[in-house]
Parts: structure tokens; C-alpha cells; sequence
């Protein structure tokens, strides 16, 4: 399957929010639970402006054309991971193309990316849940490693 890869720019702001906002729905339905308070409109927004500002990085996979696969992810530091790291933050492949190779090279497009930039390793977050087995087991069979923890949030309003 040619899949094409992009980092992506500021006008791929839209794809990217559509992409994250199908990312998030489904996890909201697989959970039963409404975990975000995302819209299209403000999260086009919000992506334009984390690009914009050199915040956020996203690659954008493309099938024929279509976009069918995005990783967005920032870089930060961590003294317990040796400096610099690169944090994934969405990570999505259209339904009918998983298990067909897609997600892989899009873990190895960041990787790549991460060697470009000196980064000591990757980290991402993905929940404890039953519903996540399968996502847990690629991301193992992708070369990525529980470290153990749980993700906490709380707003700051």
C-alpha cells in the first residue's frame, strides 16, 4: 500500500482538527464516557495556533490522495529520559486501514523525525482500559514500552 507522508504546515490545520476530532469521538463512544469538550471549529483553531507558534508538530499520512492517518506530538525535556524527548499526543489511523501497515509507518515516520531532532526517546499516554488492548499491544509491537504511571489532568480555568 503507497501511503505518502508529510510534516504538515499551517494550512493542513484542517485536516489535522478533523483528524483529532474522528480520534477523539471514538474513544468517547468505545468508552461510553465524553472524556473531551472538543469541537472541529475550535480545534482547527487551536491547531493553527500551536504550529503557528512552533508548539506542535504533526505528520499527516495520505492514501490516494486522501488523508487517512495523522501523529501530532511536541518536543520537551525530561531530566529521568536524558534531555530531550519527543511526547505524542494524538495518534490516529482511519478505521478501514489499521491493521494494514498504516500506524507502523506512521511510529516510524516519528522516529525518524525524533533522530533528526536528537531526541533520547519517545513517550505517549494511552489508557488502562480493556478498550485499549489492542492499541497497547501495536504500540509493544511497534517497539514502545510501558513505564508504568497513569495520565492525570486537571483544568486550569
Amino acid at each position: 500500500m503507497q501511503i505518502n507522508f508529510k510534516v504538515a504546515k499551517l494550512e493542513d490545520s484542517e485536516i489535522i482538527g478533523s483528524l483529532v476530532v474522528d480520534l477523539t469521538n471514538e474513544i468517547c463512544e468505545l468508552t461510553k464516557a465524553q472524556h473531551f469538550d472538543i469541537n472541529l471549529n475550535s480545534t482547527i483553531e487551536r491547531c493553527r495556533e500551536l504550529i503557528r507558534d512552533g508548539h506542535y508538530t504533526a505528520i499527516i499520512g495520505e492514501h490516494k490522495n486522501k488523508p487517512v492517518a495523522v501523529v501530532t506530538f511536541t518536543e520537551t525535556y525530561a531530566l529521568y529520559a536524558g534531555g530531550k524527548i519527543g511526547v505524542i499526543q494524538e495518534f490516529y489511523v482511519s478505521p478501514e486501514l489499521r491493521s494494514s501497515g498504516v500506524g507502523s509507518m506512521l511510529i516510524e515516520q516519528v522516529k525518524k523525525y525524533g533522530k533528526q531532532h536528537d531526541w533520547s526517546c519517545i513517550e505517549l499516554c494511552t489508557p488502562p482500559l480493556p478498550e485499549f488492548e489492542r492499541t497497547l499491544n501495536f504500540y509493544q509491537q511497534n517497539g514502545l514500552t510501558p513505564v508504568g504511571g497513569r495520565k492525570m489532568r486537571q483544568a486550569l480555568d
